[in-house]
């Protein structure tokens, strides 16, 4: 019988769906599928291809269901479960000193202060995981589900450096996990967050040459700088990259990029967005993102956003519409913002838009991202200013499907303390230019 806190309760059965036939309902507990106890959600699904099915239900009254199910190949059951993963979610016991979540103030809410160290969210939804709290048993059961790509937190490949930076004295060692990774035809994303006199110049150097064994199942590899916020009482001392520094790390990964390009035909490791920015250099033409594959970790994402605003651009006639617009975002993006909006000016003389920086007292001024913005900061930075008819708000401050910022202030607390409507900006260029339009 299974653990009860790990029991997979169903939440939702989907209309016209198998289950629906076979009378399951909330509810119900998935006991076993062809006398198989399931672990999480991978074994489930695992399972569930076979035509044939053996399932055993547990109802809430105590009773159990055998069912015999014939259906076709890869045919879904219409099952949703309480729990995503089916499972407890793994987290992070290290103690890294870059960790954001280390760097956030009291008293905010609880889920923001969990640290997910789960290869199964690496693999569903992008996480990145650093291999130092997966078992050789959960490494086989990626392998044998050929669970691909993986995102891996490398950081150095320098082990005595690893484990100083992840406070973590298996941190080193766990890297040959990826070896096993490799071997077995898993293909990887990989990470590495810089930070100021720890594992730049000469260590990045070294780490940027040895991951270069791992391709090509190693398929690209991340180097952002570390984000820090003004709570970092009783943490390592960590510096912020000056304008030289960052010119000096994007000279480093134009170098091994030009090496990458000519050897494997790919540049390998990107530079986020905030190095060409805090150089004061121009952001990279698209080819050198070689089709974005860390789109989702910053790089390449402006210029992703501005070739979709040139192109669509170019599409627009112009006319004599009135607008009255506000906008709102952080200060990394507002140089390209106005810009932008100077150009739609051309086309459209009679929108007016006034485009607002809201610097980050809540973290501290070296956050400088729109994502990371909270409701308290924004309320306070506009109260007061000619907003319009509508204050535009990019979708980077709110979770999926949710309406909460990181501060638990909502969109209706912005609208009704500022008297004004909300409308929320899709991350491209082409949703950008139709929010301004009201397209």
């Amino acid at each position: 019988m299974q653990d009860k806190a790990k029991a997979h309760i169903i939440q939702e059965i989907e209309e016209g769906s198998i289950a629906e036939e076979m009378g399951l309902t909330p509810g119900d507990e998935l006991i076993s599928i062809n006398d198989t106890i399931i672990k999480d959600v991978f074994d489930y699904h695992y399972l569930i291809k076979d035509e044939v099915l053996s399932v055993i239900i547990k109802k809430p009254d105590g009773e159990e269901w055998e069912l015999d199910i014939e259906k076709d190949y890869d045919e879904d059951l219409g099952i949703v479960f309480e729990e995503g993963l089916m499972d407890s979610y793994r987290s992070c016991r290290n103690k890294c000193i870059f960790c954001f979540i280390d760097q956030m103030p009291p008293g905010m809410r609880e889920t923001l202060y969990f640290k997910d160290d789960d290869a199964r969210l690496s693999f569903l939804q992008g996480n990145y995981i650093t291999l130092t709290n997966i078992s050789d048993e959960e490494i086989d059961r990626i392998i044998f589900y050929k669970l691909s790509p993986i995102n891996i937190s490398i950081h150095t490949t320098n082990e005595e450096l690893r484990c100083k930076m992840l406070n973590n004295r298996f941190a080193g060692s766990s890297l040959s996990k990826m070896k096993k990774l490799k071997d077995a035809g898993i293909t990887m994303n990989g990470q590495i967050v810089l930070c100021k006199g720890w594992n730049d110049k000469d260590e990045l150097e070294k780490t940027t040459h040895d991951l270069s064994a791992f391709l090509p199942e190693l398929q690209s590899v991340s180097i952002v700088p570390v984000g820090l916020t003004k709570y970092r009482d009783n943490l390592s001392v960590l510096e912020k990259f000056s304008k030289e520094d960052s010119r000096e790390v994007i000279e480093t990964i134009h170098r091994w990029q030009n090496i990458f390009l000519k050897h494997y035909n790919t540049r390998f490791i990107y530079g986020g967005d905030e190095w060409y920015i805090n150089a004061d250099l121009p952001i990279t033409d698209e080819d050198s993102y070689d089709g974005y594959p860390q789109i989702e970790n910053g790089v390449g994402m402006l210029r992703s956003f501005i070739n979709e605003f040139n192109d669509y651009y170019e599409e627009l006639k112009g006319d004599d519409r009135r607008k009255d617009l506000s906008l709102a975002t952080g200060v990394l993006a507002t140089p390209y913002i106005l810009d932008m909006v100077k150009r739609l000016n051309s086309k459209y003389p009679k929108i007016n838009v006034n485009v607002y920086t809201i610097e980050n007292n809540f973290f501290g001024k070296n956050i400088t991202v729109a994502g990371l913005l909270t409701g308290q900061d924004i309320i306070e930075q506009l109260k007061g200013k000619k907003l319009g008819d509508t204050l535009l708000l990019p979708d980077v401050l709110l979770r999926h499907g949710e309406n909460v910022l990181l501060d638990d202030l909502t969109l209706d607390d912005i609208e009704r303390t500022l008297q004004t409507k909300i409308s929320i900006v899709q991350s491209d260029g082409k949703s950008f230019i139709d929010s301004l339009l009201d397209i």
